[in-house]
């Protein structure tokens, strides 16, 4: 019995000295600014066996409230009173389509999988997924979306989206789908085509799929995340993950164009060269400071690090067995986005209305920080652009306030896309709002 106590005791002791370091977790030690651009400043990795927890409670938006465009901008609501909108794409009559999506369900096995259930819940990612695409149509051309319409339904956990021809694909958590389109139709009631399988094995940890088409149409590129942290899973279990698939829609079949991306998300066709970009989140668990998620040129055959270095070279040694032999092939990425920052929203500004300095880059979206101090992204970026397809020079916020005074969630931005007319749209899950940005 005198065991059982102790061991009661100690348990007890961990357990509080976890919730402690929960509390208080890694704080950030470089000045704002210096983990962004083309050479962020790298500090040394702070390891940790618990994670710092720092998440804005989610408060929503009030009546009358936005936020805050860079001067000379302005900011309205294209629609609202969505739930989870998530990836956005413009067809070509102008309808946006929007995937209202979230994680589908997991099984919560451990008291990992609680805990995390627990900081999703807190985050705004609890809600169950609504599985379907929404059409928003604005037909008088005022700015706001006086169409909705559920536009197709019988998905599961939908993210990526692409057209090509009469034929829009939806990338789905498990699965790359083919649906028939008719320009100005407000519903899809024809079944599906599966066209391969994706990636969902458990525990299914970054769950989207997004998806790009080549500019001939012939080509698709589907983004899929790791299944882990750092491969903590065994990498039996990220086959085919952290990578960009090439899917063959004329030969049929698909293979790995880039690998060691731990998990991309936005990709779009830099303008000047035709060249695919991609942002990705990096890891976790190194520290507030450590390590940047950026921009990049996404090569094909090209190696990013994951799960074994970081930012061209840096040996993450809780990976084991270490591969010291591939820092030589791994790339370096071409921009830094900020440490924890979450980028999932791309496009570039080709067709942009916004004016200087919005005129050559590209958009990003930051869904923002769950694990640092003090709280990094929750705002959407412009990354300036040189005339032959550098990503250069200091970002520019395009727009703000999604935190509050108190550091509370309002919202939170995913996608950006560009709408007819030019404006800058952004998709917002926790606020279930689709902003439009316009000069």
């Amino acid at each position: 019995m005198k065991k059982y106590w102790l061991l009661l005791l100690v348990i007890l002791a961990v357990a509080a000295g976890g919730f402690l370091y929960l509390a208080r977790g890694d704080t950030a030690q470089l000045a704002a600014g210096q983990d962004v651009g083309k050479d962020p400043t790298f500090t040394i990795a702070r390891r940790e066996m618990i994670p710092t927890v720092n998440i804005a409670d989610v408060v929503g938006w009030k009546t009358g409230e936005a936020p805050t465009p860079a001067k000379g901008l302005k900011v309205a609501r294209f629609a609202e009173g969505l739930v989870h909108p998530r990836s956005l794409l413009q067809l070509p009559n102008g309808d946006i389509l929007t995937a209202e999506t979230n994680s589908p369900p997991r099984e919560a096995t451990g008291i990992k999988d609680r805990i995390m259930g627990w900081l999703m819940n807190k985050a705004g990612a609890g809600v169950a997924s609504p599985n379907r695409i929404t059409l928003l149509r604005d037909a008088d051309g005022d700015g706001k979306a006086e169409v909705k319409s559920v536009f197709l339904t019988g998905l599961n956990s939908p993210y990526g989206m692409a057209l090509v021809g009469n034929t829009l694909y939806v990338a789905n958590t498990d699965a790359l789908m083919a649906f028939p389109y008719t320009s100005g139709e407000t519903k899809i009631t024809a079944e599906g085509r599966k066209i391969m399988n994706l990636p969902a094995n458990a525990p299914n940890m970054h769950w989207t799929k997004n998806l790009l088409a080549s500019p001939d149409g012939t080509l698709l590129y589907v983004a899929v995340g790791s299944n882990s942290n750092i491969g903590e899973n065994g990498l039996d279990s990220e086959a085919n993950r952290a990578n960009i698939l090439e899917v063959n829609l004329k030969k049929g079949g698909y293979r790995i164009f880039a690998s060691g991306l731990r998990n991309p998300v936005g990709m779009a066709w830099e303008p000047s060269t035709q060249q695919l970009w991609a942002v990705v989140n990096e890891r976790d668990m190194l520290g507030s400071d450590l390590v940047p998620d950026y921009l990049t040129r996404v090569e094909f055959g090209g190696f990013y690090g994951w799960p074994w270095n970081y930012w061209g070279g840096y040996e993450d040694r809780r990976v084991q067995p270490e591969r010291p032999e591939l820092r030589e092939y791994t790339h370096r990425p071409d921009y830094a986005l900020g440490n924890h920052v979450a980028a999932l929203g791309l496009t570039f500004a080709t067709g942009s209305k916004l004016g200087a300095p919005f005129e050559r880059g590209a958009f990003v979206g930051l869904h923002g920080s769950w694990n640092r101090k003090p709280a990094a992204g929750y705002k959407v970026m412009f990354v300036p652009f040189t005339a032959d397809g550098q990503a250069n020079g200091k970002p520019v916020d395009v727009l703000t306030g999604f935190l509050d005074k108190d550091g509370n969630a309002r919202g939170r931005p995913v996608q950006v896309a560009l709408d007819k007319t030019g404006a800058l749209l952004v998709s917002d899950d926790v606020g279930g709002v689709i902003w439009r940005v316009s000069k």
